[in-house]
Order: C-alpha cells, then structure tokens, then sequence
C-alpha cells in the first residue's frame, strides 16, 4: 500500500499537483485505509465500485483482497496515471470520467460495468460528488449492498442525524429508512495531503434485507414535508393525502424536523397504498 511518500513521488514524477478544483485530498493514513476495506468486508469475488482513486492507494488495498475494482476517475493525468500502475492487473477496470451522467443517474460506462449483479460502493469520495452519488445509489440502485466512504463530516453528520436536530432531512430519512447506518470513524484534516479545510467521517451503509418503505415514495414525502422546514406540515400534509387523516404519530402542527423516522415511514406506506387503490380502481 502505498506510503505519503509514495503518493508524492507517483505526482512528482509526472509533474502534477493535488487539484482543488476537483477535491483532490488524498487519504494517507494506511490504517483508516485497511479500516474502510475491513469494515465492508471486501473479499475476493467482490464487485467494487471505487470514486476518485487518486494515485490508487485504495485501489491496490481492495484488490489485494481478491476484489474485482472499477474506479472512476475524472482527472486526465490521474487516469493515465492508474493505467500505466494497474492496468494490467485483470481485476481492475477504470472509467475515464465522471461518475455521474446527472445528478440523478449513473455514468453509462459504469452501469454497463455493474450489470445486474450485487456491488459495493468504497471510496474515499470527492465532497463535490458524496451527496448526489449517495442519493443516487440508496433511491435507484438497490444492488448496492454496501456503502463505505470518507465525506465531508457535516454530510456524515446528516445521514446519521435524528428527528430535532438541525442536521436531520431527507438523506437522513432516506438512508436510516434503507440502510442501517455506522459511524466508523473520524478523519480530522491531517489524515489527508493536501489537508482539507473541515473534518471527515467514514461511514458504512449496509442495506437493509427490505427498506422500511418505498425509497422513491419516501423521497416524495421528504421533498414535500421539508421544502419549507421552517413551517408546520398541515398544508403539504393536505396536498399529499387530501381527504385522508395522516398516521398515527405525524401531527399537522408539527415541523417537519419534528417527524420522526417511523413518521415518515408511515407516510410513505400510506401513499403507496394510495396509488395502488388509484391503479385498482383504473383498471378495466
């Protein structure tokens, strides 16, 4: 695995400089490294889907494992960089380019690469890319069991925010509903070269054997309840049901920071048997 020194000298080489334009902050420490890989059990047979591999310092850690690696690289000079190191190495692909097509869709080369079979997501992500790419896998694709990345700590801290505080919203209902969500560590900035100007989190999302709702009947519900977060739901809570009353526990004269998981869970299942009971009554 590949020391700071290393990582230093593969830029030098070809004369490049860490971009910040493009968040470039590599993670150094080796032990938070092996801890991220450890933590989302990577093993040979593993499809893993890797963010901005940088020189490929995790890279090379997940393929050790046996692991089958597709890394997507936006930067021109990193991407030669990883195929001159790996690309002969038959467990590793590499997509030249941008992970996301839209800020709700995967890149098609790396859908064509991930098929229809089960995959991880590891990487320590670039902060620009960590809240579309996560919304992105938890609402359309539910073959990616595992999620295990280093962010910016304020997105760490509102995937694991509860019902009250200032964090909580929709990637908190929308991920705490489909995975069960852990903390495994925290990255002050000088885990990183260059360092960043804010601390880190590592988590680990892992699926839930069956989300507790409806992911994109649920991302309904949170888009309307928390459009205007500073106001009581009665009024996005009548556009959503109508006639109908809300479940148990979801009070109109609350907020909707005030609602808790289970709260919106219920609404979500609500809706869902809504449009259902809409789709019986239409059919001939």
């Amino acid at each position: 695995m590949q020391t700071l020194a290393e990582i230093k000298a593969l830029l030098s080489e070809r004369g490049l400089r860490p971009k910040r334009s493009l968040g470039q902050n590599f993670l150094a420490d080796q032990n938070l490294i092996l801890k991220l890989v450890r933590a989302c059990e990577v093993s040979a047979g593993d499809r893993v889907l890797e963010i901005g591999p940088g020189t490929g310092t995790l890279t090379e850690a997940m393929l050790e494992t046996g692991a089958e690696v597709l890394s997507c690289e936006l930067d021109d000079s990193l991407a030669d960089l990883l195929r001159d190191r790996l690309g002969k190495e038959g467990r590793f692909s590499l997509v030249h380019g941008d992970c996301l097509a839209t800020k709700r869709s995967l890149n098609a080369e790396v859908l064509e690469w991930l098929g229809d079979e089960p995959f991880k997501l590891v990487a320590n992500l670039p902060y620009g890319c960590a809240t579309p790419l996560l919304s992105t896998l938890l609402l359309h694709h539910a073959r990616c069991d595992v999620m295990g990345v280093t962010i910016q700590k304020e997105l760490g801290d509102r995937l694991l925010a509860q019902q009250g505080s200032r964090d909580y919203g929709p990637i908190s209902v929308i991920a705490q509903a489909v995975c069960e969500v852990e903390k495994i560590a925290h990255l002050p900035p000088a885990c990183f070269w260059p360092r960043p100007q804010v601390d880190s989190s590592m988590l680990v999302l892992r699926r839930r054997a069956e989300p507790m709702a409806d992911p994109i009947e649920l991302s309904r519900v949170c888009e309307a309840l928390f459009k205007q977060r500073r106001k009581r739901i009665a009024s996005p809570l009548r556009d959503l049901l109508g006639e109908q009353p809300p479940p148990e526990g979801v009070v109109p004269d609350k907020r909707a920071e005030q609602i808790g998981l289970d709260g919106f869970v219920a609404l979500a299942n609500q809706l869902a048997d809504m449009r259902s009971a809409s789709d019986a009554m239409r059919e001939p």
